[in-house]
């Protein structure tokens, strides 16, 4: 049997202004935005090639916004990836290159916290 994770929560104050973020100035896909009844919103939003996405929306969970654990994505060209949050308008940190990898980071609106992680040594990063 398979555990797949397929789907983490990440509380947010603004679910236009955090949708925007990650959609348009990440490169996330909007997967799915809906209002299933009153008091919920579930927006689904997925990396590029992720086998994991994003929710953010209303009535969620009662986590405020901005303490989401620190997430991180795996790319296979940090200084691509470092080039296109930077042109987006992300606020993103120059890349740090530590024997075990290489890391940019950003954090979203709220200030949730992400790293984007390359491995020199494992093909496709």
């Amino acid at each position: 049997m398979d555990w797949k994770l397929e789907l983490v929560f990440v509380p947010v104050s603004d679910v236009d202004r955090a949708k925007d973020f990650y959609v348009n100035k990440v490169g996330f896909n909007a997967d799915y935005d809906e209002r299933p009844m009153d008091g919920l919103r579930f927006v689904q939003l997925t990396p590029p090639g992720s086998g994991c996405s994003i929710a953010i929306g209303e009535g969620l969970n009662d986590a405020p916004p901005g303490t989401a654990p620190s997430l991180q994505l795996v790319v296979s060209d940090i200084n691509e990836a470092h080039s296109q949050l930077k042109a987006n308008g992300v606020d993103v940190s120059d890349v740090d290159i530590q024997d075990w990898g290489h890391f940019v980071y950003f954090a979203d609106p709220d200030g949730n916290k992400w790293a984007v992680q390359y491995l020199p040594n494992r093909p496709n990063g």
